[in-house]
């Protein structure tokens, strides 16, 4: 592969016996004032490859924290995860952004395109900083795109599209660099019904066909109803919903 943007080759993967994702005695604790909070308490998690987990709970719950520590965008405050057998928590936050650059898709509630890059530099660019051609990368956005309704649209700013359409480009943006693993924050929480269900089915057919994991965080149970496994945030610990 060549050389990256970032100056570095890929984070190689381990075995793991299966899980794509490890979570072993994880805690997230927050200092509010002179008390400390507990988030996640100690929580043990694997995710499988191919595997769709909605992650239930009310604003504040801690759905997102676990997402960020998942990704690395965060870290612990105590536990252990592995990632494609990568334990994240022992990298340093450059060693971090390159696995999450390499192996880790990550579509946010709020779409967070570039507005002044087009529709179609909003998706070559996780390729690019991956050191891939930009032939090569023009050609998988624009199947994506294609694949998400929106090739007509390429050289369009984001500014110009609905929300939906926005939150199309930002799945597109997540699969562009071919990650296993795909993280979703909210992804329909600022669309309405009828769109947000359009878009949940777009990213569910993407991530079901090329059998990645999606773990997406909701406090719709609406989107449960599709899910392989549906675990609850409540109190710090993650309940398993029957």
């Amino acid at each position: 592969m060549p050389a990256s943007a970032f100056g570095a080759e890929p984070i190689a993967a381990a075995s793991t016996g299966g899980a794509l994702v490890q979570i072993e005695q994880l805690s997230k604790l927050y200092q509010e004032g002179e008390l400390q909070r507990a988030v996640l308490r100690e929580v043990d998690l694997t995710f499988q490859p191919g595997e769709f987990v909605v992650l239930l709970g009310h604003s504040g719950s801690g759905k997102s924290t676990l997402l960020n520590l998942i990704s690395g965008i965060d870290q612990p405050s105590s536990g252990v995860i592995r990632v494609n057998g990568v334990a994240i928590t022992a990298l340093d936050e450059r060693s971090r952004t390159l696995l999450r650059r390499d192996q880790i898709g990550f579509v946010f509630q709020f779409f967070n395109l570039i507005p002044t890059l087009t529709v179609l530099e909003n998706v070559t660019l996780p390729q690019e900083l991956a050191g891939i051609s930009f032939a090569a990368a023009e050609k998988t956005a624009l199947d994506l795109l294609n694949q998400v309704g929106l090739a007509d649209r390429a050289l369009t700013f984001p500014d110009k599209l609905s929300g939906g359409q926005q939150q199309r480009v930002a799945i597109a943006r997540a699969l562009a660099h071919d990650p296993q693993l795909v993280l979703a924050d909210e992804p329909t929480g600022n669309l309405d019904e009828e769109t947000g269900q359009k878009v949940l089915n777009i990213l569910l057919n993407l991530t079901r066909n090329a059998n990645k994991t999606l773990i997406m965080a909701t406090h719709n149970p609406e989107i449960a109803r599709n899910a392989d496994r549906i675990l609850r945030v409540q109190e710090g610990h993650l309940v398993p919903v029957m």
